[in-house]
């Protein structure tokens, strides 16, 4: 078995690639991260740079984890600004590092791509230790895998990484039979908010559908795409995610892919696409050319508990951050991510400081679970 590195995601066959997948998590399929550098969004002029992983033996890729050379820290969503700082003020490059994550994803999923066998954990530490041994070949300053899932977290602890925590919040399904049940599990004052917002959307004469990705035709993918530029435009950020992916998206995952539409008199004013796998939805990005009261909630959070009733689902993941997805049943989740330091001076110091912010974590998801939106019976 020899680990060999790749410039581009096509040089791996997809069936080869998806057969490793432990579960049908979208973001590590294939097609969604292959398509991401066909259609320009990875590119080293932005920071990122290809450097696939694969275990091979006798022709056979046994294991693979999704790899890149960042020059910056953009489009992670595991804050690292500090750490490079300190490296720059003692005149040492924390740029290039390598990086196994999906690319503009904060999702937890593997990362670490192992099958299902007897062999996958045995193989999911080989892949770890191909990691830190390419970056030490590398002369790299760190390497890190983000949004670890609990498999993967397993195959890093002890073995020279600094495990890192934060805090999402995900929507749990309970059974559930429709959004109003839902809405009796809430305390009073939540579940009357969550009304009021529903009804502002609907007093301004908008209503929202809902579309796999084979149900939308061109016009509604500009539209979409035009509402995630317009939402990057307003936080000042540079888009990073192309029409052309959006498409891709839409025909190489077409039952993966849920877009919320939300229209006027016919006309598009708002939307939100996501992805989902058997069990979990995935909200990704939103935008709208008006704003309207209660809007962003309906299409990121409303619709989408809707979706996982209609369908089953057992969890939403609506993205990173944001305290205010609590009040809407949102329910605070840690996430994890690890990292491999190679100059042992600043591994202490990370180290440290990693120990100082966990301490205030724990005391920070104390007082997230104290403030739960549902009511005390449930």
């Amino acid at each position: 078995m020899h680990a060999r590195f790749h410039s581009s995601l096509d040089e791996i066959p997809a069936a080869d690639w998806d057969a490793l997948r432990p579960d049908d998590n979208p973001f590590v399929s294939h097609a969604f991260l292959a398509g991401l550098e066909r259609h320009g969004c990875i590119d080293p002029r932005t920071g990122w740079r290809a450097h696939h992983l694969g275990l091979h033996e006798d022709g056979r890729l046994l294991a693979a984890a999704p790899l890149y050379l960042k020059g910056n820290s953009h489009g992670e969503f595991v804050f690292d600004w500090s750490w490079a700082r300190a490296y720059a003020e003692h005149g040492l490059d924390y740029y290039p590092k390598l990086l196994c994550a999906v690319p503009y994803s904060p999702v937890t999923g593997p990362r670490l791509l192992a099958g299902r066998g007897a062999a996958a954990a045995e193989l999911k530490r080989c892949l770890a230790t191909a990691i830190r041994g390419e970056a030490a070949r590398l002369r790299l300053s760190s390497a890190h895998l983000n949004f670890a899932d609990t498999d993967d977290a397993a195959s890093l602890e002890g073995g020279g990484w600094l495990a890192r925590s934060d805090w999402q919040f995900h929507w749990e399904n309970r059974g559930w039979r429709d959004f109003e049940e839902f809405l009796t599990a809430l305390s009073h004052k939540k579940r009357k908010n969550i009304r009021r917002e529903r009804a502002e959307v609907e007093r301004a004469g908008i209503a929202c559908e809902v579309r796999h990705g084979d149900e939308l035709d061109a016009a509604d993918w500009r539209a979409l795409h035009g509402f995630y530029l317009a939402t990057f435009e307003d936080k000042g950020n540079h888009p990073s995610l192309s029409l052309a992916f959006f498409r891709h998206l839409g025909e190489t995952l077409p039952r993966n892919v849920v877009a919320v539409l939300c229209r006027r008199h016919r006309r598009a004013i708002a939307g939100a696409l996501m992805l989902r796998s058997p069990d979990t939805l995935y909200g990704r990005y939103w935008g709208a050319d008006e704003h309207v009261g209660g809007l962003h909630f309906e299409a990121c959070y409303y619709q989408g508990i809707e979706y996982c009733l209609r369908h089953g689902l057992a969890r939403f993941e609506p993205g990173a951050g944001g305290e205010h997805k609590l009040a809407r049943g949102f329910l605070p989740v840690r996430t994890r991510s690890f990292h491999w330091i190679a100059d042992p001076r600043f591994e202490a110091a990370i180290a440290r400081a990693l120990r100082q912010e966990e301490h205030a974590l724990d005391e920070y998801g104390e007082d997230l679970r104290a403030h739960s939106p549902y009511a005390a019976r449930t």
